[in-house]
């Protein structure tokens, strides 16, 4: 419970309507979950606008109302709070409502476009590793010290990261390492968390559809950096041709990572292998069980944070050699015909690339590639091609099938991908729309020594078709068949 007027500290507000020292019991921004004493946020979402659903929530007994447009009738007893952006009123709400969690952990968060998922879980597993506990908010799930907690989004909305952060605060976790998305960036979902650090990953064609332009993109990125305070580090990707311009205007101090130039903290790779890499930082060999250039970027920027939270390097380095790589990131499996399977996440043309390009490198020379891959429906349809292209460049044998088609029809999107295969490469272009077939035919054409990809969905254990999440695995369907 807390006083209105306490919650609404630090809000630049343009009028009050009502009481402000009255009791509030929960805040909500989704209607449904309106009840009695709570506030109602009203936010203009990309689908619907909660400012229409003000009355429903008034009725379900929420008694204050924070809007960016005031209401044509306002109710007795109600009070409404106009703010210039709810969406923003609401991160600061959340935090206030929650005793500012974030100023009392160390909150990390890394920003990019691929990489920040194995990132945040290498840097919660080294300080778990080191001796702390730590929390843990990233695509695949949340977690609090040991407990996990399923997650639905890259980066949760304002109310849970700070109903989260304060649940870290009292399992007494002294990190926070969270996946900062660019619609999260936008939507400010991390308003009012003060961050200690940033990291930047790298940034490419992605979430084209939601930005409309890749400068739009950049420009969500680079927002999270322009905020932080000047207490905190940033840390950025130099060898990322937009590396230096992310961090252009940040009040952070600036550190930088490199596997190509000169930089804060530098990496070397003596050796890349389907075990791992045996790579030299900073003039200190060590073996990594992660594969590819992709990872060592990984790995740096892991490295890195630490040193920059004070921790001693031989210490870092011990522990990250002995840590697993992330679920459904390059796991990679060999059957009886020493055939090997990789499944990996890989849903960008970038990240598609950097994993083909590590398995051509990794390969013997006579054995082929043959990659399963689809694009999601709803969404970016201009990487489609892209990524097909990409495909074809890089495997062997192709087979275009379904990812998550959302409400999309399969055939459709896989028709979007083929405009991306040449002429020379239809040969080897198979369409299976049914993932599972697409998969089992893929373990039925490898021979001896061959390398399957299963792109695009990596630890996701569902298929989502028409609003509804069916149960598949990428993992169990490939044991199905890979030895048989």
């Amino acid at each position: 419970m807390k006083i209105l007027k306490d919650i609404l500290k630090n809000i630049k507000t343009k009028k009050i309507v009502g009481k402000i020292d009255i009791e509030i019991h929960s805040i909500c921004f989704d209607s449904r979950e309106a009840k009695p004493q709570c506030i109602f946020v009203a936010v203009k979402g990309t689908k619907t606008d909660g400012h229409n659903y003000i009355e429903q929530c008034i009725n379900a007994g929420a008694t204050v109302i924070v809007c960016d447009v005031l209401p044509e009738i306002l109710i007795e007893n109600i009070t409404y709070v106009l703010v210039e952006d709810s969406s923003f009123a609401l991160g600061i709400i959340s935090s206030n409502f929650y005793d500012n969690p974030s100023s009392h952990i160390k909150v990390i968060g890394i920003t990019g476009t691929n990489g920040k998922t194995t990132t945040v879980n290498l840097l919660h597993d080294l300080f778990t590793g080191l001796g702390y506990k730590v929390g843990l908010l990233s695509t695949i799930e949340n977690k609090i010290g040991n407990k996990i907690i399923k997650s639905t989004h890259t980066t949760p909305d304002s109310i849970e990261i700070n109903r989260l952060l304060k649940e870290m605060l009292e399992q007494n976790c002294s990190y926070c390492f969270m996946e900062v998305s660019s619609h999260a960036i936008v939507q400010n979902r991390i308003a009012g968390i003060r961050f200690t650090g940033g990291i930047f990953s790298n940034i490419t064609h992605e979430h084209l559809d939601y930005h409309k332009n890749f400068k739009e993109y950049l420009k969500a990125k680079k927002r999270f950096f322009d905020n932080l305070p000047s207490t905190a580090f940033a840390i950025s990707n130099i060898d990322d041709k937009n590396g230096e311009i992310i961090l252009q205007n940040t009040k952070a101090s600036k550190y930088y990572y490199s596997l190509k130039q000169i930089a804060d903290f530098k990496c070397r790779i003596i050796e890349n292998r389907i075990e791992g890499l045996q790579i030299n930082i900073n003039n200190n060999d060590v073996w990594v069980k992660l594969v590819g250039e992709f990872n060592a970027y990984n790995i740096l920027a892991v490295y890195g944070t630490a040193i920059l939270l004070g921790e001693e390097s031989i210490e870092i380095l011990k522990i990250l050699s002995t840590l697993e790589p992330v679920e459904g990131r390059f796991y990679h499996i060999k059957n009886k015909k020493n055939t090997t399977a990789i499944i990996d996440y890989a849903h960008t043309p970038d990240a598609l690339n950097n994993v083909l390009e590590t398995i051509k490198s990794l390969k013997r020379p006579n054995s082929e590639i043959i990659t399963v891959v689809g694009a999601g429906g709803d969404r970016d349809k201009s990487k489609r091609p892209i990524m097909a292209k990409i495909a074809c460049n890089l495997s062997n044998k192709v087979i275009l099938t379904s990812d998550n088609p959302r409400t999309e029809e399969p055939l459709n999107i896989i028709e979007d991908m083929k405009k991306g295969v040449e002429k020379k490469y239809i040969k080897n272009v198979l369409v299976i729309s049914d993932r599972e077939e697409a998969i089992k035919t893929a373990c039925m054409l490898s021979n001896e020594g061959d390398v399957i990809l299963i792109a695009g969905k990596g630890h996701e254990k569902y298929q989502e078709i028409n609003g509804k999440k069916y149960p598949f695995d990428d993992k169990l369907i490939l044991k199905k068949y890979f030895n048989n």
